[in-house]
């Protein structure tokens, strides 16, 4: 932006608030407050701050600009500086660049300069305006209704994706959003936050999306260690194996088990493993009041030590074998987040009821179409994260209760991959699983995500 387009910018914006407001509605999803934010192409600073980062950095090639935004937001920092080589080199949690793209000589190197302000975990995001509504912004030009600008380059989605990649980034998230960009009261938000998350609608949305990180760099196994924690009610006949057979992995790896009231001993097994297993790090934690696995979860995290934390079933129908193959596909940087899918090898004849099968199914392609990320097996018990990143995800607990591990997970962008397993009979017991009040529980949390997630 020139210093000539930076003394009318204040107007402008006055014209196009809502256009504005939904902008930072749209960031700010993806970046929680109290995170590090450089934004390139920052302007007079509204989104900016609108993100409350801890430590705020905007750079804008206008010294008009950055003088502007100086002025309005002192607690934050603001540099001249040019896109295509950056004068800041510290690595920042959220690198944005909102509607900025179209006005780079050089999209890429723009995009290799990134690399100097990223760390491992840091999240690019970056929107851009969809190329087919350049004739009605041509128009809204011509009538006043919007700043007069150059020719702007033309990048669909898939042209940032593939300069992304060139530049060294990988795609986690894209899509489009706001689908009428003026205020008219109840039909824009309608529109906005229904019909543009609606098939085939989407894609007519005036902003394009995109959520890149870096290019996963693999960790040491060797330096990592491991908690599995085992949620376990009324499993007596399964606590042994489940020492017995969950391999060692990475320096150091423990059990947890979390006890949930059990009518059949298994509190009591626990103690008696523990003692006849010294050579392995074995916990016992009692669930006492609370209920249900996602409360035994919790209580297993919080008492682990591991900088990597899984989850199994006690019933080990997820063969604890296979548990190495999650290990791996966090430790390589491959996901973020690993799920098992038991739905891709034939399982044993009893493993899975039909019924049971076809709302998986079902339920796979909702969570697919609202978190924007592939689901195939929404209920496998078997999940693996880091602690750093589900200690970020309980930190926004608040904001999805009791349902915040899945969507957690997709809220901060994570990368989430699945690991396919062979889904084997239970051995002992019966299942705890009923196929009514789980899936009343799945479709609970569909419309929890519709609200907290896709209509946003």
């Amino acid at each position: 932006m020139s210093d000539e387009q930076a003394r009318d910018d204040a107007r402008w914006k006055r014209k196009n608030r809502y256009y504005h407001e939904s902008l930072e509605r749209i960031v700010r999803f993806h970046v929680p407050a109290g995170a590090s934010v450089l934004e390139i192409g920052c302007g007079n600073g509204d989104l900016l701050d609108a993100l409350a980062p801890s430590r705020g950095v905007g750079m804008d090639i206008s010294p008009s600009m950055v003088g502007q935004a100086r002025s309005r937001y002192p607690h934050l920092v603001f540099l001249t500086g040019d896109a295509e080589s950056l004068p800041i080199g510290e690595p920042f949690d959220y690198v944005i660049l909102s509607d900025l793209i179209g006005h780079l000589g050089d999209v890429q190197r723009a995009f290799d300069e990134l690399r100097r302000v990223c760390h491992p975990r840091t999240r690019i995001i970056v929107t851009y305006f969809n190329y087919l509504w350049e004739p009605l912004l041509r128009m809204g030009e011509r009538l006043g209704m919007k700043r007069p600008q150059p020719g702007q380059n033309w990048l669909a989605l898939e042209d940032i994706r593939n300069l992304l990649s060139l530049a060294g980034f990988q795609t986690i998230h894209q899509g489009y959003k706001l689908l009428l960009p003026v205020r008219v009261p109840l039909l824009s938000s309608f529109c906005n936050r229904v019909l543009a998350n609606v098939p085939v609608l989407r894609k007519l949305a005036l902003v394009e999306l995109v959520v890149a990180r870096p290019a996963p760099v693999p960790v040491p196994e060797a330096s990592l260690s491991v908690s599995v924690v085992i949620p376990a009610r009324n499993e007596r006949g399964n606590i042994e194996n489940a020492i017995l057979r969950t391999p060692a992995m990475g320096r150091h790896t423990e059990i947890v088990f979390v006890e949930g009231n059990s009518s059949d001993g298994t509190a009591e097994e626990i103690e008696r493993v523990i003692a006849a297993y010294p050579g392995r790090d074995v916990k016992l934690v009692r669930q006492g009041d609370g209920k249900g696995k996602g409360d035994a979860v919790r209580k297993g995290f919080a008492a682990a030590s591991g900088d990597v934390l899984m989850i199994l079933d006690a019933d080990l129908t997820v063969p604890p074998e296979d548990l190495p193959k999650f290990f791996r596909a966090l430790a390589s940087g491959r996901g973020e987040f690993i799920n098992g899918s038991r739905l891709v090898y034939a399982m044993e004849k009893q493993a899975m009821r039909f019924l049971n099968t076809l709302g998986n199914k079902f339920f796979s392609l909702v969570f697919t179409f609202l978190l924007d990320q592939r689901f195939k097996d929404t209920l496998c018990g078997t999940k693996v994260i880091y602690r750093r990143d589900y200690e970020r995800i309980a930190a926004g607990r608040g904001y999805f209760g009791d349902f915040d591990l899945i969507f957690g997970a997709a809220k901060l962008d994570l990368k989430i991959v699945e690991v396919p397993i062979r889904y084997r009979d239970r051995t002992y017991g019966s299942t705890q699983i009923s196929r009514f009040r789980h899936g009343l529980l799945l479709l609970r949390m569909c419309l929890f995500a519709l609200r907290r997630i896709k209509f946003v």
